[in-house]
């Protein structure tokens, strides 16, 4: 006796060649067609206790086959495939009603383990159909990619956006994680409500909690008014976390109070705020380490870490820069930069290099080249010379007596370290050495662009308003040259 009936739909004559031996030969009785109309006569007849279908059908989209079967049997298990290895077919997948997701090429293996997994999930007559909705918004999202490392976090994601379950989202910088992050947001049932992000390195340590549950009039000296925190903002939404591991210890204390009993005070409050927010947290820094040193939390680090995401540093995913390239040449067009191409060569070249600072670095490479190449086309010429003039010693110049950016940091912080002296900095290290590199920064872009806003922030990979907005903030004087503009 057969463990059950699979039914296979694939217009490949290879693939489902390939499908009915690999299911024949684990003992399942296999009907495999090339269209959606026999599979749905199948379906309609009580045939099958499992379907593996491909989205593109030469007759109707898998898709909405998928939608059907749900409606007629919604206890039948539907796995499907595909070629086009994108988030959003996870998670269009995933949105109605899909058991699996398997990108094509699949391992046989995994195949016939997941086809074995549906049918006996089936058969547990206890197990709740989870409801589920289809999303309005079908446009592509911006995590690009079709590397085995990426089809195994757009599952993960698919499955996410149905839950409210926290995800610990981690990576090192530049790796997508705020981006994850809002698509966990922007395809579940939250997402009309609002996305708020709060990076916690970027904050001075004494005004996180004030940030994150606000403060009443008068809390302290500057409160002068009430001040609704992230957690009230983001009420009915999604709170992401970022750069957990920068929280302080006390913040933490705090915020798995909130955690464990869905409510908190404000600072200087004494009535209790309940919340209803998803959290998402994020990190590139090792949590386990700093549990081990007495820096993190362990107990909040097992609430936060419900269901974990690693992101792989680009260097673990180079089979993806076509892809990127691409996604970012159509940006660059969108926000008024030359469209350009890149020829073989220069993917190559992009493909054999380091990428420390991963797809962010990527991303605003390929923005300098689309704004200071006059070529249509990326030679791989042109992006050895690039590198070049980026690993140049002059390149890692700051202006005043310093020779690198590291030794402008070590000497900022050599007089309270200098002879192990007890006189520790003051919180805010972090803005103030930021706010002494802004402005020889941004007059160093804007020098080499001509005085162009445009190209400027393209190069400092920062929205052009937020540039301009600095430019006013800091008092900067533009001068630009002939033919320049904003």
């Amino acid at each position: 006796m057969t463990p059950g009936t699979v039914l296979v739909a694939d217009d490949d004559a290879a693939i489902r060649t390939v499908v009915t031996q690999a299911l024949t030969r684990a003992g399942y009785d296999v009907r495999a067609a090339s269209n959606a109309a026999s599979l749905w006569r199948w379906v309609s007849e009580g045939q099958g206790d499992v379907v593996l279908t491909d989205v593109v059908l030469p007759d109707e989209s898998g898709f909405d086959l998928l939608s059907r079967i749900r409606a007629k049997r919604p206890r039948l298990p539907v796995i499907v495939m595909s070629a086009r290895n994108t988030i959003m077919t996870a998670i269009t997948a995933s949105e109605r009603g899909a058991y699996d997701y398997l990108p094509k090429p699949f391992d046989l293996n995994a195949l016939v383990a997941t086809v074995g997994q549906a049918l006996e999930d089936s058969r547990k007559v206890d197990q709740p159909v989870r409801p589920r909705q289809v999303a309005e918004d079908t446009e592509a999202l911006p995590i690009v990619g079709r590397s085995t490392a990426m089809q195994d976090i757009y599952r993960v994601v698919a499955r996410m956006t149905q839950t409210d379950l926290t995800v610990m989202i981690q990576g090192e910088s530049g790796t997508g994680k705020e981006l994850v992050a809002r698509a966990l947001h922007d395809f579940s049932r939250r997402k009309a409500a609002p996305f708020v992000a709060m990076n916690m390195a970027a904050i001075p340590r004494e005004l996180i909690e004030s940030e994150l549950f606000g403060h009443e009039k008068g809390a302290f000296t500057g409160a002068v008014s009430r001040y609704l925190g992230r957690f009230e903002q983001a009420h009915g939404g999604t709170l992401f976390l970022d750069e957990i591991g920068d929280m302080p210890m006390e913040a933490q204390t705090r915020l798995l109070r909130v955690l464990q009993e869905g409510e908190y005070t404000s600072v200087g409050g004494v009535r209790p705020i309940k919340t209803d927010v998803r959290i998402i947290a994020a990190t590139h820094r090792d949590l386990h380490q700093l549990i081990g040193q007495g820096m993190f939390r362990e107990d909040l680090f097992f609430r936060l870490n419900v269901v974990p995401i690693r992101l792989p540093p680009l260097r673990e995913r180079t089979d993806d820069i076509p892809d990127l390239v691409n996604h970012f040449l159509r940006q660059n067009e969108k926000q008024g930069l030359p469209f350009k191409t890149f020829s073989a060569g220069a993917i190559d070249a992009l493909r054999r290099a380091r990428w420390p600072g991963n797809i962010r670095e990527l991303e605003n490479f390929v923005s300098r080249l689309c704004a200071v190449h006059v070529s249509d086309e990326i030679s791989a010429a042109a992006i050895e010379q690039e590198f070049a003039i980026q690993q140049s010693p002059a390149n890692d110049k700051v202006p005043g007596s310093y020779n690198s950016l590291s030794e402008f940091v070590e000497n900022h912080l050599v007089q309270y370290f200098a002879g192990f002296q007890p006189n520790l900095p003051p919180d805010g290290l972090y803005h103030r050495i930021i706010q002494q590199i802004e402005v020889p920064l941004i007059n160093a872009t804007l020098a080499s662009t001509g005085g162009n806003q445009i190209k400027a922030a393209n190069l400092l990979g920062i929205n052009r308003n937020t540039l301009r907005t600095r430019i006013k903030e800091l008092g900067l004087s533009v001068i630009k040259t002939p033919g320049s503009s904003h």
